[in-house]
């Protein structure tokens, strides 16, 4: 059974009740704008969850009850979790690491990390009484969204942008969401705001600025990214874990993972968390000491689109802050090569915004922060069949073979691809 008790501030800890509250600590919404997190009876899970029960619990995220929202049993599921973990060896010579690990999050139902969100979210939408489900999205969020509403009978409303990938707007209209686009994000988040407030839709993303976060319960699903990395490496954690943030839910969801570890005694250390980020708004925090992230200049159109935001949360600089993490500044122009050479190396076809990770893995192995025996463990949070456009138009023209001429055949292997057939 859960042993949820309620939720708190991440910033100031302010307690209340298993509450439908979605908007973040009113105690600090004027000097630093906090999302909440539930809290668990720790003792209490401790009594029921060990090494030696979980051997013989059934794979997927419900195995970890202990520590979800009270009705995770009874949640709507597609097969979420229990993704694998990858050993890249190839890829990581290249940087210089003989331990980098992917946690290939691709192989979730809808193709990202973000079921771990709907599915823990969800779970405590009947019980609040939630009408229909709203998220603002313009691309993995929603499509979880739609495809866990539909699993659980309820209507899902996805407010995007005009030019959303076109691939993730077709899920979301497959799993049968109420798809609408608007010219701005502001006015995504003004709509989905009156939809909560008046109509009592149940939201799953952010929707309001300065951003806090997700739906805290759906946070929370992303600390069995950590349960499930501690669990495949046979309860000796990483050293440091990548990810890709935009509003940090899911850096902070696993940081909290490794600390409920931690403290049931069931891993002897924690890992550093890294950010990989494209404005910079939470290296520049981390600069500063303040607790408030700054908002950035507006960025330009990014491959990465998912995590294009121009001002990050206090719960992912707090993950940092606590892991004594680092964040690291992607470029654009990296991202696309960084995907062939990991599809290349690996076979793992990544979406752009995943390879943000291992453009900061690569930023601190060369300055050395990152050492060649540390153990490194990237998130790979969604597939890139995602969003096909980018990779098709920088791939070169494919050659043709006329009338099964073997001669010509060969001459464009080798010449085209540097493949020479031994005789």
């Amino acid at each position: 059974m859960s042993h949820l008790t309620g939720l708190a501030c991440i910033r100031c800890g302010a307690s209340f009740g298993i509450e439908p509250r979605f908007d973040g600590c009113p105690e600090c919404r004027r000097e630093a704008p906090s999302n909440l997190t539930p809290r668990y009876d720790l003792d209490a899970a401790a009594r029921e969850l060990s090494v030696e029960s979980l051997r013989n619990r059934p794979t997927g995220m419900r195995r970890y009850r202990e520590l979800l929202p009270p009705d995770i049993q009874d949640a709507a599921t597609l097969g979420e979790g229990d993704t694998p973990l990858l050993h890249c060896e190839r890829y990581g010579r290249r940087l210089g690491l003989e331990r980098l690990f992917l946690k290939d999050e691709s192989q979730n139902p809808s193709g990202s990390f973000k079921d771990r969100l709907a599915f823990t979210a969800l779970a405590m939408a009947k019980r609040f009484g939630a009408r229909a489900v709203g998220v603002s999205s313009t691309g993995n969020a929603g499509a979880a969204a739609a495809a866990y509403a539909a699993r659980a009978g309820l209507p899902c409303i996805v407010l995007t942008v005009q030019g959303a990938a076109s691939a993730i707007v077709t899920q979301m209209q497959a799993c049968g969401a109420m798809v609408v686009a608007t010219r701005t994000k502001a006015d995504r988040w003004r709509l989905l705001q009156t939809g909560v407030a008046q109509w009592e839709w149940y939201p799953t993303s952010p929707y309001f600025g300065p951003p806090v976060g997700s739906n805290p319960y759906g946070v929370d699903g992303y600390k069995t990214l950590a349960y499930e990395v501690c669990e495949q490496m046979e309860w000796e954690p990483p050293d440091w874990c990548v990810l890709p943030v935009a509003y940090g839910d899911a850096l902070f969801g696993m940081w909290k993972g490794f600390e409920e570890l931690a403290a049931l005694g069931l891993i002897p250390r924690k890992p550093r968390m890294v950010a990989a980020e494209m404005a910079g708004c939470l290296g520049a925090a981390l600069a500063s000491g303040e607790d408030a992230v700054p908002e950035m200049a507006a960025p330009a159109p990014f491959l990465a689109g998912s995590i294009s935001v121009n001002q990050s949360t206090y719960q992912a600089l707090h993950a940092l802050r606590a892991s004594d993490g680092a964040a690291r500044v992607a470029r654009n122009d990296e991202l696309l090569g960084l995907q062939r050479d990991l599809a290349a190396a690996e076979g793992i076809y990544a979406e752009p915004s995943s390879l943000a990770a291992l453009a900061a893995v690569r930023r601190l192995c060369e300055e050395g922060r990152i050492g060649r025996s540390d153990t490194v463990v990237v998130v790979n949070t969604a597939t890139g069949l995602k969003d096909t456009a980018a990779t098709a138009g920088a791939a070169p023209e494919i050659p043709t073979v006329d009338d099964g001429d073997a001669a010509r055949f060969l001459e464009i292997l080798k010449n085209a691809h540097g493949y020479r057939v031994e005789a």
